[in-house]
């Protein structure tokens, strides 16, 4: 037998081997193998069994060694390897490498410790004898008898102060026997909630939870291909609904991936899953990047043996080797969290639908804000849709208030952090002792030019985005198409001078809330304050538990999370993510008010959402207010039909950086130059210009845009001019399909 393998091993070539007698039953397709490569045992993984080699078969090398008695790679995994491989135009090696955690790559092995049990009862003589001339193996023994399972070495020798030579001994006698366990490490043993209830037992479902889980059975029964896009509001049920759908692959003996975007949103997600489910015996593993080596290992051992058939975690665990997959929730599928920033450059969403399709089973996607990708599959017909229209038990939508910064600031006469309203119903909150979020959307970095005046804000002619402000030489300038102009001294809309840069941090509103309300116990959740490990699990526990007033925060707080005492949520500067230079900056404003807004009022009490804004007639914050999802979807895809943008075409970037500018601009423009005579009009491109970060790490940075209608047809076309161009050294580039962000 022949088999082809992709060596993990820092090179993108697939490899033959011969494959002994022995280890003939043990290869299939997508086992981890060792292989010689030159003078050295490498890890490889079989793509290819019973292969054909242009190299003579008496030249082959033998494999080695199988490493598991599973595959560590499914066979829709498989495929999905080959298919992101040729989408995203990434090395095979480096979506393996994603695909397959770090420590199993390394070939670690699982941890074993030594455990101590009773192999036979001593007679009375025997123990007579030893309580007289050896009365630590009698104190050993005697302790033994008491525990009804064996224990851990090395917890006996600590607790009775015994050396190792009395266990020895025992052993010799034939009283006491000796066995290597597998100990395993669990992620998040603590099922951890922030203080929420999590109980085993199903609460009643509502008419429309009914009716979406009815739904989704249909599909589930059918064992085919199919996408439910599950459009429901804040706080409607829509993870009850998930979790039936996981309960009814578990009945029916299959397994499920459950995704959700953030890393911090894991932990409680994984307590309701294992609170449901492990009384009733169904295991649930933690999958995603931050976990240690040990968790990791241990995770993708007990799913790729079938031990575990539930699996809850970032984007990566959608690659998880879950056997006889039934089903894919895709949790908040709108959040650009899910795309992937290094190669391979994937989109979680996207892959969960692909391999959802591979494996004929059913992904489930669900947002109270879908992306347009998503709601153009529906109206396309792709996508099965399924809605939730209110709260659970009726709870009340919050009442959504929108405060004009423009007024506010001739009012105060000066800069405001925060308005008489919102300061007003924080402290009617707080003397009433319910809670408050404040959220500051950071999202972006690039800085927009505003006219505090009149809210006017610089746009570029031809893309419908917002430029960018660059201070170096005092231009505007758009990422899109390159068009730039100097930045203006006074308001082009009303001449006014008060037009700047803008911007505002989590610090700054921290201090602002400490003068209006001193007597309020405050915490800031950002990257600054959670560099300590368990950090944010602290103060989510203490605020569930009444400890924090008010809690003041980045995206990390603005998804996901349910606080029943929370009755106020401020959005302190709407603006930040509208103004980039991003056409998706509209989408984005809109989900983010949504998604915040639902934090409040999910209690017995009504909330209320104050949001302070330069342009409170923009079209993301209008429909926001009036919740109304369809209206806005039906203005931004017109926006985004007219322009030709995503999701009506593909959008692919490719970056280009070194360390001289000049010269990277000069292949960047010779490189285009070739695309166009080479795909024609099968693309439109767009640049180069310069990166909005123009110098990073040393590195000057310029980048180029194809929009396309297919992309499965121009990304290969890409790739192999990209091997024929001459390249020189020190410029690198990087292709990005489908990419999320213009900035």
């Amino acid at each position: 037998m022949i088999v082809g393998v992709q060596p993990l091993a820092g090179f993108d070539k697939l490899l033959h081997y011969r494959v002994p007698p022995m280890l003939h039953d043990a290869v299939q397709a997508g086992s981890l193998v060792r292989v010689p490569i030159l003078n050295r045992q490498h890890l490889a993984l079989v793509l290819e069994i019973n292969a054909i080699s242009d190299v003579p078969l008496a030249r082959l090398k033998n494999l080695t060694e199988v490493l598991h008695d599973y595959p560590a790679l499914t066979p829709d995994l498989l495929q999905l390897a080959r298919w992101m491989h040729v989408y995203y135009a990434a090395r095979m090696e480096s979506v393996l490498e994603a695909m397959i955690p770090g420590a199993v790559r390394d070939g670690a092995r699982l941890k074993q410790d030594k455990y101590l049990g009773l192999a036979r009862p001593a007679t009375p003589d025997e123990f007579a004898q030893l309580t007289k001339k050896a009365p630590q193996q009698a104190k050993l023994y005697e302790f033994l008898t008491q525990q009804f399972k064996p224990v851990k070495k090395s917890l006996v020798l600590a607790r009775l102060g015994t050396a190792a030579a009395a266990v020895s001994a025992l052993i010799k006698r034939g009283l006491v026997h000796e066995e290597l366990r597998h100990v395993e490490r669990v992620a998040y043993a603590d099922n951890w909630t922030g203080g929420e209830i999590v109980t085993a037992q199903p609460p009643k479902l509502n008419e429309e939870q009914a009716a979406v889980v009815q739904s989704v059975h249909e599909s589930l029964e059918k064992k085919k291909f199919a996408v439910h896009l599950l459009h429901g509001v804040t706080g409607s049920g829509k993870t009850e609904v998930y979790l039936r759908a996981v309960e009814e692959v578990l009945a029916a003996g299959g397994s499920a991936i459950y995704l959700v975007p953030e890393v911090a949103l894991t932990p409680q997600t994984v307590a309701r899953l294992r609170g449901r489910f492990e009384a009733a015996g169904h295991r649930t593993v933690v999958w995603h990047s931050h976990l240690g080596e040990g968790e990791r290992l241990d995770g993708w051992t007990a799913l790729a043996s079938g031990k575990a058939r539930v699996v809850v975690g970032a984007r990566s665990a959608v690659f998880a080797p879950v056997r006889d997959l039934r089903l894919i929730v895709v949790d908040e599928e709108h959040e650009p969290a899910y795309k992937q920033d290094e190669t391979p450059r994937y989109h979680g969403r996207d892959v969960a639908v692909y391999r959802a399709k591979l494996a004929h089973t059913v992904c489930l996607l669900g947002s109270a804000t879908p992306s347009l990708e998503s709601v153009l599959n529906v109206r396309a017909g792709k996508y099965k849709i399924n809605l939730l229209t209110k709260r659970v038990d009726d709870k009340k939508m919050p009442d959504i208030q929108i405060v004009d910064m423009r007024i506010e600031i001739m009012r105060q006469r000066g800069l405001v952090t925060l308005s008489r309203l919102l300061v007003d119903h924080m402290q009617g909150r707080f003397e009433r002792r319910e809670q408050t979020i404040l959220f500051i959307n950071r999202r972006g970095y690039s800085s927009s030019m505003q006219c505090r005046k009149c809210g006017h804000v610089e746009q570029c002619p031809h893309c419908s985005v917002s430029m960018t402000y660059h201070r170096s030489d005092e231009t505007l300038k758009c990422h899109m198409c390159a068009h730039q102009r100097s930045a203006p001294l006074t308001c082009p809309a009303c001449s006014a001078p008060d037009i700047r840069w803008r911007g505002l941090g989590t610090q700054r509103v921290e201090e602002a809330v400490r003068r209006v309300l001193p007597r309020a116990r405050l915490e800031r959740m950002d990257t600054d304050t959670m560099s300590k490990k368990h950090r944010f699990r602290e103060i989510l526990a203490e605020f569930r538990a009444g400890k924090i007033d008010v809690l003041i925060g980045t995206q990390m707080i603005a998804k996901g999370l349910d606080f029943p005492n929370v009755t106020l949520v401020g959005l302190v500067d709407a603006d930040l993510s509208m103004h980039v230079p991003d056409f998706r900056a509209n989408e984005r404003t809109f989900q983010l008010l949504v998604q915040v807004a639902g934090r409040a009022g999910r209690g017995d009490r009504a909330g209320e959402v104050v949001v302070q804004t330069f342009t409170p007639k923009a079209d993301a914050i209008q429909f926001a207010k009036r919740s109304d999802f369809d209206g806005f979807a039906d203005a931004e895809l017109l926006m985004r039909k007219t322009f030709a943008y995503p999701p009506y075409r593909h959008l692919i970037h490719h970056l280009f950086r070194g360390a001289n500018p000049e010269k990277i601009l000069f292949y960047a423009e010779h490189w285009v130059k070739l695309v166009e005579k080479t795909l024609g009009t099968a693309v439109e491109i767009r640049g180069p210009s310069a990166s909005p970060i123009e110098k990073a790490k040393d590195e000057y940075r310029f980048q180029v845009w194809y929009f396309c209608a297919s992309a499965t047809k121009v990304v290969p076309e890409l790739v192999r001019l990209q091997k024929e161009f001459t390249w020189p050294e020190g410029l690198t580039q990087v292709l990005d399909v489908d990419a999320m962000s213009l900035v």
